[in-house]
């Protein structure tokens, strides 16, 4: 299978920092990924450089120091990062997710202070929603903000932080009224250091796969932010802000899958067609081509579909259920082809060297983040 041509979303604009991705993540990134795996994180540098090209925050206006573009400048850059191989870099989650919080929720003043660092890479994004003991069920964390005169107190903890690690501003899911179940929920812009009080990274935590990438715990024991990192005009908008960005998060997620399912098909193509067996190339034996045949359909199946959502959501016609749908769909079926091409492999695929080893590895977490698969099947479900 060959690498596809020209999304109908695309133009010559997004080629050209498709191109750019291509070029940063398998030039300049891939190369270390075995040192990014044994620290834990990549290097902080790898974040400037990014922010050099032009390749954080692409969707964000220029006006905030972004690229000025759209979700489709963004997607190029996601799949070009799957598509290298590249899972240390938490950018995704960066640009794509983080930073458009920011945008349509934040102050002036703080879409000023925070967005062009962010877009520089002088600063490195996350967020915190998950708590240790609350996953989907956002409308229960624990985690409180109080007010006291010109600043929020923070205390909680934060688990499977994406970026946690290097994180300097991190958006937080908190309780500012644990009364009101979801129309408590706030959430708080705090930038952070490994020096600012209150503040606390735990360890680094070890995973299956995306090794390379830092998810981290996090604890708040009284740490200050200032009021006006407040998202919102008022308390309790939380809940309804994340329901209206998590479709692009889902979404997301839904690129992310496909590119890595492209990319398993043209591994195990390359490696089959290379591979000899019985005489003759791997490939050439009924099994392989069928278990390929399937896969490459499956692959394109679920190319069109993401297609579809990328440009209803560029649109503004992304519904809460189609983006349900894509994430859901569109995981599961990487973990049914990632799982058929290493086979295909033999022994050699379950080397952790081998790329599709990380791949298949990589690709479970898909199924749990952005909200699990069982709850996008919950929230399908509502609209019928």
């Amino acid at each position: 299978m060959s690498r596809r041509s020209r999304a109908p979303w695309s133009d010559d604009e997004t080629e050209a920092v498709r191109e750019l991705a291509r070029n940063f993540f398998t030039k300049e990134v891939v190369p270390n990924e075995e040192k990014y795996v044994a620290q834990g994180h990549p290097d902080r540098e790898l974040y400037r450089r990014a922010g050099e090209l032009g390749l954080l925050c692409a969707a964000i206006p220029e006006e905030y120091g972004g690229g000025g573009g759209t979700f489709a400048h963004e997607a190029a850059i996601i799949e070009e990062q799957c598509y290298a191989g590249d899972g240390a870099m938490g950018t995704p989650v960066h640009s794509a997710i983080i930073a458009p919080y920011i945008h349509h929720f934040g102050s002036e003043e703080l879409k000023r202070r925070i967005l062009p660092k962010a877009a520089s890479g002088e600063y490195v994004l996350s967020i915190g929603m998950t708590e240790p003991g609350t996953g989907s069920d956002l409308q229960n964390i624990k985690t409180r903000a109080v007010r006291e005169g010109d600043e929020y107190v923070i205390t909680g903890s934060k688990i499977f932080i994406s970026n946690g690690w290097l994180c300097d501003a991190i958006i937080l899911a908190v309780k500012t009224d644990p009364t009101k179940g979801a129309a408590g929920v706030s959430l708080i812009v705090a930038e952070v250091g490994d020096d600012t009080p209150g503040f606390r990274r735990g360890r680094i935590l070890s995973k299956i796969g995306g090794k390379g990438q830092d998810t981290a715990e996090l604890f708040f024991d009284g740490l200050r932010v200032p009021a006006t990192n407040l998202l919102g005009e008022a308390e309790g908008q939380g809940f309804y802000q994340m329901m209206q960005l998590l479709a692009q998060e889902r979404l997301v997620t839904a690129v992310m899958a496909v590119a890595m399912m492209e990319r398993a098909v043209e591994l195990t193509v390359e490696y089959t067609k290379g591979r000899e067996a019985f005489g003759k190339p791997l490939f050439a034996l009924q099994n392989t081509k069928f278990e390929l045949a399937e896969c490459a359909t499956i692959a394109r199946v679920s190319r069109t579909f993401l297609d579809d959502c990328i440009q209803r959501h560029l649109a503004g016609e992304l519904d809460v259920a189609a983006a349900a749908m894509s994430k859901y769909w569109l995981t599961d079926q990487l973990g049914v082809v990632v799982d058929r091409c290493l086979q295909l492999f033999g022994g050699y695929g379950y080397m952790t060297e081998y790329p599709i080893a990380q791949l298949y590895t990589g690709a479970r977490v898909l199924r749990i983040l952005a909200g699990s698969n069982e709850i996008m099947k919950e929230l399908i479900a509502r609209t019928l």
